[in-house]
């Protein structure tokens, strides 16, 4: 079936269309750059399509963050008109939508660096596209630096790196051949004026030049979400358009969303409101209402999963908080920590940007302007600021690192420290998983195709010497992602109470890992005995996160068929059976 290819006028990629594919045609590697909301995600592909990439091999297409994923290969498919995961699909860690006759195939970089392992040269594409590159995720830099690798073996093989414009250069380099860099294409993204309007925490409520108060009357720092609702009736008083909130996490956005419900109904111009949170966990369908702006006014509560990887349509005013979580490793303590930091410039300048698309814009940040000038001006990448355990099992399972010396010598865009190395190497030494000479271990190769830290790993390997495999992959899911269990706010103390007295049926005294499987046991007999949307109530009303228990059982499913083929078997589960603690009366 021929694909009838065409692009939005207005976007300002479609303008450069003719630079970027004969770039693309030209040259082995091109890098372009453009402000977020440009159409750079969207409107590539459909070039490679034009250009015939498709004929000789698949366009490899990916992205950070399974959403991104997702919503991507939807949009594309609907451009195309074409049912996804026919001529257009994805693959994220759990689900997947491709054919045979798929040309286009949406995919998070961890799926990428899978099929690395049974696909070396990578030869059934075409060429790569990695997305949103300049957030220099640690999948981002191994696949940058394996391709930088790869290419003189594949001379055929097109690689496109989309980055917003943070420091395109350092990848042009990356990438020189001959003394010259690499190709960068700019692409200007955004179409209108947008003001900065600095909302510290430091000044009473309602700030700004025209109030009457002096310098000597601001209040103590006010809360954030206070300061939120603040922002939010200020805009209120601008011309009607949507507003985007950026925040650091999940509760903070629940925090915010119940204060803002309350907020809205006292302020006659936000009658109407729309209060609508995004971020990854949120279901499919929660997700495209974000997507479908309808006739009333909307405020969007999100994670940084807004800030480069989607584009929200609609955007006319931007409230950026100013934080977000992120991951950092402690050589002192050897622990992966989760804090949250101020952005650097680079991320407020894209959470700025997020408006301005449809008209002129106006962005508050809820901090100073010298806050911000004495921000750093990029996020440090994350090789930078991880354990690299996990990566350097990874390069040993794919051939291409035995040890330190070999990972020192790998074409990272930016290498990572020495220590840092060294701390992963041992780590890995001390869990059997690679030899003291150097070189990966058969522990290490089960270890390898397991998606999970290695020290969770190497419990499950161990559990399946000893017959308790399934009670440690349920342990191992719970220590993966978020705990399943809702804690209210102590400003709402009878929920607050109500929650913790629930949830203390699952404690068992000797063990936090025992209160882990008592939950696990009785999610599976609540979800045997309910419906669907009974099990769902039974969730909201007993404080758990329907969607953390679902991706606690999906990465438990997932973990059960990977161990089949590395010989680790699942004997019945032993654990005591779940009883009931007595509630006093």
């Amino acid at each position: 079936m021929a694909l009838t290819i065409s692009y939005p006028a207005l976007l300002p990629v479609s303008e450069r269309r003719e630079d970027i594919m004969a770039a693309i045609a030209a040259n082995q590697v091109t890098i372009i750059a453009g402000e977020t909301g440009s159409g750079k995600t969207t409107q590539i592909p459909k070039m490679c399509l034009e250009l015939g990439l498709a004929e000789t091999g698949l366009i490899g297409h990916t992205q950070p963050r399974r959403l991104a994923a997702r919503t991507v290969a939807e949009r594309i498919a609907e451009e195309l008109d074409v049912e996804l995961g026919a001529e257009v699909g994805y693959q994220v860690r759990f689900t997947g939508a491709t054919s045979r006759s798929t040309k286009v195939k949406l995919m998070t970089d961890g799926i990428l660096l899978a099929e690395i392992q049974h696909d070396r040269k990578l030869k059934k594409y075409s060429t790569i596209i990695i997305d949103e590159a300049h957030e220099r995720s640690l999948n981002i830099d191994f696949i940058l630096g394996y391709l930088r690798r790869l290419l003189p073996e594949r001379p055929d093989l097109k690689v496109i790196i989309t980055s917003a414009t943070i420091d395109p250069e350092r990848f042009a380099e990356h990438f020189a051949a001959d003394g010259k860099p690499a190709p960068i294409i700019e692409v200007s993204g955004r179409t209108f004026p947008v003001e900065i309007r600095y909302r510290p925490l430091n000044q009473p409520a309602g700030g700004g030049s025209g109030d009457d108060e002096t310098d000597d009357e601001l209040e103590e720092d006010r809360d954030p979400v206070d300061a939120v609702c603040d922002a939010v009736e200020e805009l209120s008083r601008e011309a009607p358009g949507d507003i985007l909130i950026f925040f650091s996490g999940e509760r903070e956005i629940r925090d915010a969303a119940d204060a803002l419900r309350s907020s809205v109904q006292r302020v006659p111009r936000l009658a109407n409101t729309e209060i609508l949170p995004l971020y990854a966990r949120l279901s499919l369908a929660d997700q495209h209402k974000v997507f479908n702006p309808g006739k009333h006014r909307r405020i969007i509560l999100a994670t940084n999963v807004a800030e480069t990887s989607l584009t929200v349509p609609g955007i006319k005013y931007v409230i950026d908080t100013g934080t977000a979580r992120i991951s950092r490793y402690s050589h002192r303590t050897k622990v992966q920590r989760l804090p949250i930091e101020r952005i650097s410039q680079a991320s407020a300048n894209q959470r700025s940007g997020r408006c301005g698309r449809v008209s002129d814009g106006i962005a508050i940040r809820l901090y100073s302007q010298e806050d911000f000038e004495s921000r750093p001006e990029f996020t440090d990448p994350e090789i930078l600021r991880t354990n690299l355990a996990a990566v350097i099992l990874q390069m040993a399972a794919m051939g291409v690192a035995k040890g330190p010396k070999d990972v020192a010598d790998f074409p990272f865009v930016q290498p990572p420290d020495s220590k840092a190395i060294n701390d992963g190497a041992t780590l890995l030494k001390e869990l059997g998983a690679l030899q003291p000479a150097g070189g990966i271990t058969p522990v290490g190769r089960k270890l390898s195709q397991l998606p999970v830290d290695p020290r969770l790993g190497r419990m499950i390997v161990e559990a399946g010497a000893r017959g308790c495999a399934k009670e440690v992959m349920v342990l191992t899911a719970a220590l993966t992602i978020q705990d399943p269990r809702e804690r209210p706010s102590k400003d709402d103390a009878a929920r607050a109470q109500k929650a913790a007295e629930l949830h203390k049926r699952f404690v068992d005294e000797n063990s936090d890992f025992t209160g882990y499987l008592n939950l696990w046991r009785y999610v599976q007999e609540k979800q045997k005995e309910l419906s669907s949307s009974a099990f769902r109530r039974l969730c909201k009303n007993e404080f758990l996160n329907y969607l953390r228990i679902r991706e606690w059982q999906d990465l438990f499913t997932q973990l059960r068929q990977i161990a089949k083929p590395l010989g680790i078997t699942l004997a019945p589960a032993r654990w005591t059976r779940w009883r009931m603690t007595k509630r006093s009366t």
